[in-house]
């Protein structure tokens, strides 16, 4: 029992050694300099009132030399310009003037005025408590109460007969301003810990968002190269068949164009494991492409949005990473038409100038409340993904609000993909 009270008395004595925080100015990361400059301010008004009237009621009232009681009223009420950025340190020095100055009011010219703590000191005090309680430690808070509350008792106990109560009238209303400041600082670092605990966790919603939509566009593409890939393996392996006349080093050459092809498939398809392994399903089916927009466009006009198409896409081929992904921004665009403009009137356009492909989605304002999205098979992740298949093409993306509360979805990809001699001319 004795152990764990010197251990609690070591505690709070360590509390009132060490400021549990920096020396930075009270409010000083506000974002307003009127509110970074309140606390001097208060603290230069409660010294320029109190300084003085302390002077007076120390030599009118208790009778104390100019000299001294200057000197008191110095060391009991400047230290509060101090307390704004190091209240700690104020507390010593305003604690140990209070009590300097109750043991110098022993005299008889105290009997009948209040002791230990005049008016002043009490007033004063008090503004120190709201200072320390917005800026210390539970413990420190509780160690400058307690110490307050047994000096008071302390001088109860020599002077009983100059004692009006005053030090346990400061105690009572000393504790009751750290209370209520203590539960503000505390109340104001949870919501800034929450400010900050919800900024990180958006920042890893977005990263994980753009992680998983660069793995479904890893899972799409599979079957788009896997194709190629088979094609490569097939040719390989039938140019002795298909050519006569092949020489023994071409059609060593073959085997080993087929078999590296073979390799390369068996490596994807292990990669391919990897990324189906979060439980959204590998079902293997062909991939969508520009033919299939007209679908889309139809969907959007069942789900009650008047939508048009405009395609025109020339003889040449679409590379199938660009038909994929015209067909993923087209049907992500639609599907949030569907979801924050509902009958919003859209102009959807697909164009081909034999060097980039060009996807257009412009909707109105809309013009009904929100329905249902458009497909459950959509990404869900909206801007994301589309910046992400655009940046896989190497081409442009422009989004954004149009002047009568529509949108506008735009993308140029580059027929010529990043990679190809054409795309890298």
């Amino acid at each position: 029992m004795w152990r764990t009270a010197r251990e609690q008395l070591a505690l709070l004595v360590r509390a009132v050694r060490a400021p549990s925080h920096a020396a930075t100015p009270l409010l000083g990361d506000a974002p307003r300099a009127l509110a970074r400059r309140a606390p001097y301010a208060v603290a230069l008004v409660a010294v320029a009132v109190l300084l003085p009237t302390t002077v007076v009621l120390l030599t009118s009232g208790y009778a104390l030399p100019g000299a001294v009681a200057g000197a008191l009223a110095v060391a009991q009420t400047t230290p509060l310009l101090l307390a704004v950025t190091r209240p700690l340190q104020a507390w010593w020095i305003v604690f140990a003037a209070d009590v300097t100055g109750a043991a110098s009011l022993t005299g008889e010219e105290t009997m009948g005025r209040p002791w230990p703590w005049p008016p002043t000191v009490i007033i004063g005090y008090l503004i120190l408590m709201a200072l320390l309680g917005l800026r210390e430690s539970r413990h420190t808070l509780v160690a400058v109460w307690l110490a307050t509350g047994i000096a008071g008792a302390v001088f109860e106990l020599v002077r009983s007969d100059l004692s009006d109560g005053s030090w346990l009238l400061l105690f009572v209303l000393a504790g009751v301003v750290l209370l209520a400041a203590g539960a503000l600082r505390e109340r104001s670092d949870v919501q800034r810990r929450l400010t900050a605990q919800e900024s990180i966790s958006e920042t890893e919603r977005a990263r994980r968002t753009l992680l998983e939509e660069r793995a479904r566009i890893a899972r799409e593409l599979h079957d788009v190269v896997a194709h190629h890939m088979s094609v490569i393996t097939v040719q390989a392996d039938s140019a002795p068949y298909r050519i006569d006349g092949l020489p023994a080093a071409a059609r060593e050459e073959f085997g080993t164009i087929a078999a590296g092809a073979r390799e390369s498939l068996a490596e994807m398809r292990r990669l391919l494991t990897v990324l189906r392994s979060d439980g959204t399903g590998g079902e293997l089916v062909p991939q969508p492409g520009v033919d299939r927009i007209q679908q889309l466009v139809e969907a959007t006009v069942r789900a009650g949005v008047p939508a048009e198409l405009s395609l025109s896409v020339g003889p040449e081929a679409v590379p199938q990473a660009v038909d994929l992904s015209a067909y993923r921004i087209a049907q992500e665009a639609l599907a949030n038409v569907v979801r924050h403009a509902p009958g919003a009137a859209t102009r959807v356009s697909v164009l081909s100038d034999g060097t980039d492909l060009t996807v257009l989605i412009v909707n109105g304002p809309p013009a009904e409340p929100a329905a249902g999205p458009l497909e459950t098979a959509g990404t869900g992740h909206g801007l994301v993904g589309m910046r992400e298949r655009v940046r896989l093409t190497g081409g442009r993306l422009d989004t954004g609000p149009l002047p009568d509360g529509g949108f506008r979805v735009a993308a140029r990809l580059p027929l010529a993909g990043p990679g190809t001699e054409e795309g890298t001319a």
